[in-house]
């Protein structure tokens, strides 16, 4: 999941404008909140390293999939049409949503 994470948040970097395809159009400022939703998946990706931050690592990962979801949200909306992709995949991205919520909550237990 650290990989996952802190690899996904690089991407918020690398790629923003990939990212910014789903940013919904009522929220402002969309390159910022771009590059605050990467910073944060690359500092609780390396805080579940250790055993020490991974509460606190888990706890900011639900925090920050329930922040993003607005995104995948309209992804679904426009049918995968944001980034060129199928809507069987966009609507499929939601219950992901609620399995990686999970797998946070895990990792909030010790």
């Amino acid at each position: 999941m650290s990989v996952f994470y802190a690899g996904t948040g690089l991407q918020h970097f690398i790629s923003p404008e990939w990212f910014l395809q789903i940013v919904p159009p009522y929220l402002p400022f969309p390159l910022p909140l771009v590059y605050i939703s990467g910073f944060f998946e690359i500092v609780f990706g390396v805080m579940l390293l250790h055993p020490y931050t991974r509460i606190y690592a888990g706890w900011g990962l639900i925090l920050l999939l329930v922040a993003v979801f607005p995104a995948n949200i309209y992804l679904a909306q426009t049918n995968g049409e944001a980034i060129g992709t199928t809507p069987f995949v966009a609507w499929g991205r939601l219950p992901f949503q609620i399995l990686f919520i999970g797998l946070a909550y895990w990792h909030t237990r010790e």
